[in-house]
Formats: structure tokens, sequence, C-alpha cells
């Protein structure tokens, strides 16, 4: 007799264990389902912050790869604001002469004018007074990039005077931290060399290696993209204001007399 009631109690004990393992996955599985219906609700509540998220980790990603990887001698120029409408050099018209503002703006004499009235005689033309031959200045060749320069002034200065004078202005994008700059500063003070500067050319140096995003800003209207550039960056523009050459684009010249001698007089 008892023998039949212990194993009748064991037998109990079994079921019972048997009857707590599916409970106990139930459970498991209830958990689980509702910790993905709340993940799922959060990434419905807010698809924008995580799209914006993810994008902004992949470019910080990019950025970072980017100067990690750069050559000597290269500096990285961040893409320009996509919201913001890109700068595009172009030629601005020509103010028309003095005489022509004059003329268009005179009133027609009336239709109904008294017959024998003599019309007035027109004012007689000056002769323009002989001047001078006009003589180019050799300015001092000054090496090296002015950090706390206003690269976008300078820049206006020397377009205005290429405007008055018909010369190219020569951008040179570098850094005082770039061999290659100071190689090419070293050939630029060359008399031979500065004297074709001097005669062809308004030079405007613009410092890129001091991270300047105004600076930035200049080169990347006259040189587009962004990302590594291999300094210096060397860009002719005509008198309007057009590029005419870009050496990031084409490559630069040997930093030699013959190689930026030769540069210099082709676009000169």
């Amino acid at each position: 007799m008892s023998s039949r009631a212990h194993r009748s109690a064991r037998h109990g004990r079994r079921s019972r264990r048997g009857l707590q393992i599916p409970v106990i996955a139930a459970g498991v599985a209830t958990v689980a389902a509702l910790g993905a219906a709340w993940a799922g609700t959060q990434a419905l509540r807010s698809p924008g912050s995580t799209a914006a998220s993810a994008a902004a980790s992949a470019s910080a990603s990019v950025e970072a790869q980017s100067r990690t990887e750069l050559a000597p001698g290269t500096v990285f120029v961040p893409p320009a604001d996509p919201s913001s409408a890109p700068a595009t050099p172009s030629a601005s018209a020509p103010a028309p002469p003095a005489e022509a503002r004059g003329s268009a703006g005179a009133s027609p004499s009336p239709a109904g004018s008294k017959p024998g009235t003599a019309a007035a005689a027109p004012a007689a033309k000056r002769e323009p007074a002989a001047s001078a031959p006009k003589t180019t200045a050799k300015a001092a060749f000054a090496p090296g990039y002015d950090s706390a320069a206003d690269g976008q002034q300078a820049l206006d200065t020397a377009l205005r005077a290429a405007a008055a004078d018909g010369k190219q202005v020569l951008l040179d994008f570098g850094a005082n931290w770039c061999g290659n700059c100071k190689a090419a500063d070293k050939v630029f003070g060359q008399p031979a060399t500065n004297a074709l500067l001097n005669d062809s050319y308004h030079l405007v140096k613009i410092d890129i290696g001091s991270q300047n995003s105004a600076n930035f800003s200049i080169l990347r209207k006259y040189s587009s993209g962004g990302g590594s550039y291999k300094m210096p960056v060397l860009i002719v523009l005509s008198p309007p204001g057009t590029v005419r050459t870009d050496t990031h684009q084409s490559g630069n010249p040997a930093l030699t007399a013959d190689g930026l001698g030769s540069f210099l007089r082709q676009w000169s």
C-alpha cells in the first residue's frame, strides 16, 4: 500500500514539472513579442530622427576616414551645405560709358516746337589729355599665407585692379605648413618668375591650412566639389572673374622655375 502511494506521488511530481515547462516557454515568448512591438512603435514614432542620425553618423565616418587618409601636402575641404545655393562665378556686364548714359537719360525735344527756333548747339567735345605711359610697379613678393587676412576683400581688390589694367588674377590657395607651397613660394620670389607675376597677374594668396570656413567657401566657388585638395591650388581668373584654369582639375605644374614660368606664360 505504501509503495503504491509512493509511486503515485512521484508520478504527480513529474506531471507538475511537465506542465511548468510549457508555461515558462509561453511566458518568455510573450515578453519577446511585447519587446518587439514596443521597438516597432518607437521606430514609427520618429522615422525622421532615426534616418537623420544614421545619415549624420555615415557622413561623420566618411569625413573622419578622409581626414586620416590625406596625403602629405593636401587639405580636406568639407562640401558646401546642400541647402544653400552654390555661388557660380560669372562675368558681370560692363557699365555703359558716361556719354551713353547721358544720351539715354536726355528727354526728346517736344514735337510742337516753334519753327525757325534753332536747336541748342552741342557742346564742343573735349579732347582727352595725353596720358603718361603706364608703368608697372614691381611689388616685392611676400611668401607665406596670412591666416588673419580677409580673403574675399583681397580678391575683390584684385578683380577691380584687373578690370582696370586687363591683367589676370592668380589665386594661390595653400598653407604655411605645406612643403609644396614653400617650394612654390621660393620660385615665385625669384627675379625672373616675380617679373612674370608683376607683368601679367594680380596675385592673391589665401590660407586654407587653418580651417577657415570663409576661405573654404572661396575655394569651392572657383574649384567645384570639396574633399581632398593638393596644395598649392592655383586658379587663374580673367578680369571679369571667370575661371581660366584650375590646378585642382588639371594638376599642378612642376614647382620649379621652368614649370611655374611656363604655367604663368601660358595663362598670361
